[in-house]
């Protein structure tokens, strides 16, 4: 289930087994209380102990920081932190964008675009291919930075395009997060294994697709003109071919965000240590970003063909 993002390709989100690796095993996850529990009655427990025992399960449940485990509240906190880096980041990449446009050279830049796209991708790699031996969150709040100026840059050279843009995108994400968001927690929509495979087909289309878009854009092929290349393309009833595709893969975004709140939910029953906490939250965060790229390449698209 975590073949779409490769943030959760970890044993702690898939192997229910996995919690038996960690520092503790079942015992500090609380996964062997009702082992206990059962041993206790059929070895005659004093009384005094039965109590001991049912106090246990009529207490609190203990959060995070009290038993080292994984837990999808501190997960939203981490989540959070991560995406307020990512804001400030995105501040400074607008700032620097913006910073030397004048009447005289009215383009911005793109280095924050650049450096941003470069050093999230570099540093997403690292996270990914570290993370079976050891979390770093300090790489992963780099990444947040980094994506956070990717973002910021990105954004700011769209809104001198098209007025107004980056609002309309950022209102749109935040919809579809929050109602996938809302879907997933009252249970109405699940991950399953057939439409997952059917969403990493589409994934690889998709992929395949935007390769050679790139490249015919590249190239400069007649076939390909227009600002966004095959996408600028005016497809049925005159809607560009970008809005048509691009409204698909809003919701493959849509489902792998359902796939993200799996594997997180997985990691938890799983018993994982809290520090997957920080590669939840990561994965979390490429998926929002994807979505708000795709959403803002959307609108650019349909207000260029008007």
């Amino acid at each position: 289930m975590a073949l779409n993002n490769p943030a959760f390709n970890n044993p702690a989100f898939q192997d229910p087994k996995a919690v038996q690796t960690y520092p503790g095993g079942p015992q500090a996850a609380n996964l062997g209380a009702q082992t206990q529990f059962a041993t206790a009655q059929s070895a005659g427990t004093d009384a005094a102990a039965q109590a001991r025992l049912e106090g246990m399960y009529a207490a609190p449940p203990a959060g995070a920081v009290e038993t080292g485990r994984m837990s999808v509240e501190d997960t939203v906190w981490k989540t959070l932190g991560l995406f307020a880096v990512l804001l400030v980041g995105a501040v400074a990449g607008w700032i620097w964008t913006m910073a030397g446009v004048t009447p005289a050279n009215p383009d911005p830049s793109i280095a924050p675009w650049a450096i941003g796209a470069l050093g999230g991708f570099v540093l997403s790699l690292v996270v990914i291919f570290t993370s079976r031996k050891k979390i770093r969150p300090a790489l992963i709040f780099g990444y947040a930075a980094f994506e956070g100026l990717f973002v910021g840059g990105i954004s700011a050279f769209f809104e001198m395009m098209f007025e107004g843009i980056v609002l309309q995108a950022t209102l749109a994400t935040l919809s579809v997060v929050g109602v996938t968001l809302a879907l997933f927690a009252s249970g109405k929509i699940r991950a399953s294994k057939k439409a997952t495979k059917v969403f990493l087909i589409a994934m690889v289309g998709y992929l395949v697709f935007s390769l050679i878009n790139i490249g015919l854009m590249i190239f400069n092929a007649p076939i390909a003109g227009g600002a966004f290349g095959l996408l600028s393309q005016k497809g049925p009833l005159g809607i560009p071919w970008g809005v048509l595709i691009g409204v698909f893969v809003v919701i493959m975004a849509a489902y792998s965000l359902v796939l993200d709140f799996d594997n997180i939910q997985q990691g938890v029953r799983n018993g994982a240590p809290r520090q997957y906490g920080w590669l939840g939250g990561f994965g979390i965060m490429v998926t929002v970003v994807w979505l708000y790229i795709e959403i803002l390449r959307i609108i650019a698209i349909a207000r260029s063909s008007n």
